[in-house]
């Protein structure tokens, strides 16, 4: 497995910035986010800045193991869709593009919506996810879809069903356990339900229980760590263990997406060390 962090923390960080930054305190790999609000925003990506970015990380020796695009494939107005749609297209193209000899990056996005569509709207669900992952298949490119508190697809159960009903090998989980540490599901019986079909992950670290939780930089809280690397381990996942800093973290009046950084690399060497799960960086 390697140490990984995702530019979901760095909004307003120039990418000439935050990948030296990155690779200079221990990361093995940066998931790359190309929202609109970000620096890296995919409409501004032409070819010859692609290649740019590309080249950033070969330089300083990173791995690309997914790029961020979260948006709704849940939004009723056809218009909503349409541009939900054009950026999730767009990130799945820049994801083949992105090739490498290790493979393309995971696009990792949310299913939206709120958790009474499960049920009221599973044959729509069915044709929104279907469309996007035909999408990606046709180039390649796997699809991290991830659990989210307070979306459609909230739970492990719900996770793991999607999973089965889409039945393709490009759609996949973007494993996020501090969704369902919240709700009180221990690190085993997530880890043993989603881990064999993770193709990237996200942690952060929690306090509290759902709905009276708050997301935390991985080190403020007593997330244990160590036993999560070594169950995903013994499951069998050799990916990227991917640091993600919350948008409740990012809206602290003194938040330092640096300082934030550094404390989630801290925190997931010191657990790779304790843990004796091997690293491969």
């Amino acid at each position: 497995m390697q140490i990984g962090y995702t530019t979901w923390g760095m909004p307003k960080v120039p990418i000439d910035d935050a990948i030296p930054f990155l690779a200079k305190q221990g990361f093995d790999a940066v998931e790359l986010t190309v929202l609109p609000n970000y620096t890296t925003a995919i409409d501004t990506l032409t070819p010859s800045e692609r290649k740019r970015i590309k080249g950033l990380y070969d330089q300083h020796g990173l791995a690309m193991p997914a790029i961020a695009a979260h948006r709704s494939l849940l939004a009723e107005a056809p218009d909503d869709h349409e541009e939900n749609m054009k950026v999730l297209t767009k990130a799945v193209d820049l994801c083949a593009e992105w090739a490498d000899g290790t493979g393309k990056p995971v696009l990792d996005t949310v299913l939206g919506g709120s958790p009474d569509d499960w049920h009221e709207k599973q044959n729509f669900i069915i044709e929104r996810v279907w469309a996007l992952v035909h999408y990606a298949g046709e180039r390649g490119v796997v699809i991290g879809l991830e659990a989210h508190t307070g979306a459609a697809l909230d739970t492990v159960e719900k996770a793991v069903d999607l999973i089965h009903t889409i039945n393709s090998p490009y759609m996949k989980h973007n494993f996020d356990i501090s969704h369902f540490d919240i709700m009180g599901i221990s690190t085993e019986e997530s880890v043993r339900l989603m881990a064999p079909d993770a193709a990237h992950t996200h942690v952060k670290d929690q306090r509290g229980r759902a709905p009276d939780f708050e997301f935390l930089i991985p080190g403020e809280g007593d997330f244990d760590f160590v036993a999560y690397l070594q169950a995903m381990h013994e499951a069998g996942y050799t990916g990227s263990i991917t640091a993600e800093v919350s948008y409740m973290v990012q809206r602290r009046p003194d938040y330092d997406p640096m300082a934030a950084a550094a404390m989630c690399y801290q925190t997931l060497e010191k657990a790779f060390l304790e843990s004796g799960v091997p690293r491969d960086g």
